[in-house]
């Protein structure tokens, strides 16, 4: 679907009421390492602020999410904050060469350390030499 903009002439507008608007919320791209092992890929992202509850960790389509809302511990309205815990969103598109069935998850201190194993077919294997 393409915007198109029309010409209205004055006898033709219509008085629409203001429409209300949501609050928006602020996401950033939490930085990651990703580093890869002999059996895994293994990717670390800095979410601080981010429980457990709030976080949600999905694969569909091929396409990793990672999303979290991010929280102060003291509720109370503070005096003074140097810094804003903000929401965290960051995708990630995966191949073939990922067992995505088998990613697990680890949260602690506000660092999450995700484990995508590597599929059989793509792991490395020793090849045994027969002498005839």
């Amino acid at each position: 679907m393409v915007e198109r903009t029309v010409a209205v002439t004055e006898s033709q507008q219509v008085e629409t009421p203001m429409e209300e608007t949501r609050t928006r919320e602020r996401y950033i791209t939490p930085p990651v390492d990703i580093y890869e092992l002999p059996e895994s890929l293994v990717v670390t992202a800095d979410v601080p602020g981010v429980s457990q509850e709030d976080l949600d960790i999905r694969v569909d389509n091929n396409m990793l999410t990672i999303q979290g809302r991010a929280q102060h511990v003291v509720t109370d309205e503070s005096m003074y904050r140097e810094y804003e815990l903000v929401n965290v969103f960051r995708q990630f598109e995966l191949t073939d060469t990922v067992d995505q069935a088998k990613i697990s998850a680890d949260l602690k201190h506000g660092v999450l350390t995700l484990v995508l194993p590597k599929a059989e077919a793509v792991k490395p294997r020793q090849i045994q030499v027969r002498v005839s």
